[in-house]
């Protein structure tokens, strides 16, 4: 469900289209819930999942609605107004993945809250070269004008100090969630650890982003890290997120 969700965005030209195919999920999970499952190999496994793990309907309906309102393609005006789509689609994920681990912990949700909001921010920085090639810029507004860039210069790939400056800024708030989901980790049950292991990818980006003094047009940030399977083994060794 996550990746046609994800994906509807990026494949229709028309938002009414966009409109209809979120309709679609919207009313599937309704139908879920009432044990009514539409016949639909995807929503038939969700049914299955629900009835298993006693999963939370808002949670869906909260990654839905916010897909939703982002198939608007405009920039964020804040790094608040990211942080909150993050919230409830990456964290919302975060807590259903929770759920089917048997974790149902205060202490696991706000962990899970900021990774979420970390991973959010840090898919939308990995999109920028993407985005750009296309015409497109979703990062924060407040943070584009405070350094004094604009939406050209990240459609024309500029590299300047302040273009740098505007994805420290951001890529730093990802760091700084991290920092305060680790902050719980002596609060975290351990079977909830697997949930949070997205954290590995998250560090990787973020230390090979400084190793290239945040230019986010550097060719080595659009390859993938041959030593992530090693980190993730170790990650999981330790017990650790």
């Amino acid at each position: 469900m996550w990746n046609w969700l994800r994906q509807i965005k990026d494949s229709i030209t028309q938002k009414t289209i966009g409109l209809m195919r979120m309709q679609f999920w919207r009313e599937a999970v309704e139908d879920i819930y009432c044990d009514n499952p539409p016949h639909q190999p995807v929503a038939t496994e969700l049914w299955r999942a629900v009835k298993r793990h006693n999963l939370t309907k808002m949670w869906f309906m909260k990654i839905i609605d916010e897909r939703e309102k982002n198939l608007d393609d405009r920039a964020y005006r804040n790094i608040q107004e990211l942080e909150t789509y993050a919230e409830n689609t990456q964290s919302a994920l975060l807590y259903l993945t929770l759920e089917t681990l048997g974790v149902r912990d205060i202490h696991a949700d706000h962990a899970a809250s900021h990774i979420g909001k970390a991973q959010g921010i840090v898919t939308c920085l990995r999109a920028t070269p993407y985005h750009s090639a296309r015409q497109k810029v979703f990062l924060p507004m407040d943070i584009c004008m405070l350094h004094g860039v604009s939406q050209e210069d990240f459609i024309r790939g500029k590299q300047e100090k302040n273009v740098r400056d505007v994805i420290y800024d951001i890529a730093s708030q990802a760091h700084s969630h991290l920092e305060h989901a680790r902050s719980f980790s002596k609060k975290v049950p351990v079977k909830a650890y697997p949930a949070f292991f997205c954290t590995v990818a998250l560090d990787d980006y973020l230390y090979n982003m400084r190793k290239v003094d945040f230019n986010i047009f550097h060719p080595s940030l659009q390859k993938k890290s041959t030593l992530l399977p090693l980190h993730l083994y170790i990650r999981s060794w330790k017990k650790t997120y």
